[in-house]
């Protein structure tokens, strides 16, 4: 086998990794025959140099095969998953993996906590009354083939090279490369034995992508490599400018799904994500033939009450209440403290600075700055309204949930702050930018 600093000095001077060099640079994550010392320079060779297609598929096969890998022999149906770059009132998975599932498909969901500006799909879920969302891989199987879907937190055995790179990467300035970055998330998606994934790739003020190129960049290199893992897989780029839905936090997200998946109340921008990204599962997982169709069968999971009721399925299979839907307030988390946040002058919101938005989240309690800290399931935002919309002065733009009066007030302030206000509002962006397929 290649030496260690052999196969850094090969990627630092620009070659291109065979498999067996990088087979041992994974194997070396899992085993210890990198040491942490090697591992940052090897990451910061691949940040210097970059990865072909070739190699980056290599990395990520190798990755997803370090630990489980899921297969489901006794599935009748397409195994589809999706995956969100992250944002602040990203609550999609819930209303996606159920319409998805109330058609036909299977969709077994692996997600992260949040960290950072970011909220987690797994702290949401947390905030509902003895939700479990680390059942073993058996359980876990076994909910999917009955209820068609479930979303849990990674476990301990899914990628654990990745779970030892991206620590490393994080505190070695080398997070930002593509070729890593699509590995990390391609290594944990696919373990999940997946036929077709897609992708949500975030880009704004509130995303990990800033701007358009490096969204791109990030959502072609996904698509190509999934694809080249044998996995089929399309992108599309969605716009993160301002909060997505109505809410900003971990129970009220959960209650925004719950008026969504009703029929009680859905944010235009919200369902328009949800849709284009259901249309695509639905498609590329060969239920339905275009898109007219797809948006079809979206509708009608929504208006017949199926969508509602595998997600309520799905709930009550992890422990939590049977009866979510009817008696929320039983189940979820209440704050202490709700106030008003109020306009301070008429106009039109024309921006919202949406990871400071996502950092007062963080701030009241409802996120983390590191892995260890606890997360207050109650406080956040909701009654958020959008860019775009005119307001006078004294209008309520959103409301605070919190601890404390003192934290509620800091909130608010901190909301204020990051909306601008101004006569004139126009060249807003649309929620959808465009849909990456696999390079010819």
């Amino acid at each position: 086998m290649p030496l260690p600093q052999e196969i850094i000095r090969h990627k630092r001077d620009g070659l291109t990794l065979n498999r067996l060099e990088i087979q041992s640079f994974v194997d070396g994550l899992v085993n210890g025959d990198f040491n942490d010392a090697q591992v940052g320079a090897m990451a910061m060779a691949i940040v210097q140099q970059g990865m072909n297609v070739e190699e980056t598929v290599a990395l990520t096969m190798q990755m997803m095969h370090s630990g489980d890998v899921l297969q489901w022999p006794d599935i009748d149906g397409p195994v589809i998953d999706k995956h969100s770059t992250g944002g602040v009132g990203d609550k999609v998975s819930f209303m996606l993996a159920a319409i998805v599932a109330a058609n036909g498909a299977y969709v077994p969901m692996i997600s992260g906590r949040g960290l950072g500006h970011t909220g987690g799909t797994v702290d949401k879920l947390e905030s509902i009354a003895g939700f479990n969302a680390h059942p073993d891989n058996a359980k876990f199987q076994a909910i999917v083939k009955d209820v068609g879907m479930a979303i849990i937190g990674q476990t301990g055995n899914i990628a654990p090279a990745d779970k030892r790179l991206y620590a490393i990467r994080d505190v070695t300035a080398t997070a930002e490369s593509t070729p890593l970055i699509t590995a990390s998330i391609l290594s944990k998606k696919l373990s999940a034995g997946l036929g077709a994934l897609v992708m949500d790739v975030k880009v704004g003020n509130g995303a990990m992508m800033q701007d358009m190129q490096a969204a791109k960049t990030l959502a072609q290199s996904i698509v190509n490599v999934a694809n080249g893992a044998g996995v089929h897989t399309q992108a599309i780029i969605t716009d993160m400018n301002q909060v997505l839905g109505s809410s900003a936090g971990n129970a009220v997200e959960i209650i925004e799904t719950l008026h969504y998946l009703s029929g009680d109340k859905r944010e235009s921008r919200l369902h328009r994500v949800v849709t284009a990204l259901a249309c695509s599962m639905l498609m590329s997982a060969g239920l339905a033939e275009h898109n007219h169709e797809a948006r079809q069968m979206v509708e009608h999971a929504l208006t017949s009450g199926k969508a509602a009721e595998v997600f309520a399925r799905m709930v009550a299979a992890m422990g939590g209440p049977a009866d979510l839907f009817e008696c929320s307030n039983r189940y979820l988390p209440s704050a202490k403290v709700i106030i008003d946040v109020f306009a301070p002058k008429s106009g039109v919101i024309c921006a919202m600075q949406t990871r400071d938005i996502g950092m007062a989240v963080v701030r009241l309690g409802g996120g983390r700055l590191s892995n260890e800290q606890e997360v207050d399931h109650s406080v956040g935002f909701d009654s958020i309204v959008h860019v775009g919309k005119r307001v006078s002065t004294g209008d309520v733009i959103a409301r605070v949930h919190a601890r404390s009066l003192a934290q509620a007030e800091m909130a608010s302030n901190q909301y204020v702050a990051a909306i601008e206000i101004n006569e004139q509002g126009e060249g807003f962006n649309p929620v959808i930018f465009e849909t990456i397929s696999a390079s010819k």
